[in-house]
């Protein structure tokens, strides 16, 4: 019963986006979905894993480490088939963690300043390594969200893809927990809006917006969001 609870919460999730994708007049397969795996317990993971989800999410660095090591021992050890793996760093990352970050998720999407740039294109160097990554950006405004100032993210863009090691996929933001659909759509529509400009000004093709969870993330659909990051959703409450 508990394989059929994620299996079927998964299913939905994957219709809710692919209508959502119809709506907004996107074509089928254009939005990623990251299930976010924090605090989720391992038999839980594996369910969404063997129900052929591939792309996983984690917000702090120790977690996501033991987690990477966890679930490949527990898929090698699983006789059905799973997808690989692609594990996500979706939290904020601390800048004396970056070398423990660097060449070990296929994207970290929250690089909130140029030294955390320069520090992870250094080890990438050092190890020989790429590392995919998105710029961050505070786009709710609020004083307790990590993230660039809007105002910076054209001239951070350009200075983060001149660094080696590095490859600049896009920009990543969140909204305001509580905010109506007027104003959910106002602030992602503000992350495309800077994605474009930010493509404008440096000719990268940043094709990546990183925005939307498991209560908003049929607003960011529809504002352009090609990857979304759901728990709940998903896996139901997470323990506290």
């Amino acid at each position: 019963m508990a394989d059929l609870q994620v299996a079927d919460r998964l299913d939905r999730v994957r219709e809710r986006i692919a209508a959502a994708c119809v709506t907004a007049g996107r074509p089928e397969g254009s939005v990623r979905l990251v299930a976010v795996t924090k605090r989720i317990a391992l038999p839980l993971i594996l369910q969404a894993c063997r129900a052929g989800q591939s792309d996983l999410g984690e917000n702090r660095i120790q977690d996501a480490l033991s987690r990477q090591s966890e679930l490949a021992a527990a898929l090698a050890a699983d006789d059905g088939e799973t997808p690989r793996i692609n594990w996500h760093f979706i939290g904020h990352l601390q800048r004396n963690k970056a070398n423990k970050a660097a060449g070990r998720f296929a994207l970290v999407h929250g690089v909130d300043s140029l030294d955390l740039a320069e520090r992870l294109a250094r080890r990438c160097v050092s190890d020989g390594a790429t590392q995919s990554i998105l710029l961050e950006v505070n786009i709710s405004g609020e004083a307790q969200k990590n993230g660039l100032a809007p105002a910076t993210v054209s001239d951070t863009t350009a200075r983060i893809a001149e660094l080696p090691g590095l490859q600049l996929a896009g920009l990543m933001g969140m909204a305001r927990r509580g905010d109506d659909t007027s104003a959910l759509g106002a602030t992602f529509a503000r992350l495309r809006r800077l994605a474009e400009e930010a493509r404008a000004a440096t000719g990268l093709a940043l094709p990546e917006l990183s925005m939307g969870m498991s209560g908003d993330f049929e607003v960011a659909i529809a504002e352009g969001a090609t990857i979304v990051r759901i728990g709940s959703a998903i896996f139901g409450p997470r323990p506290g």
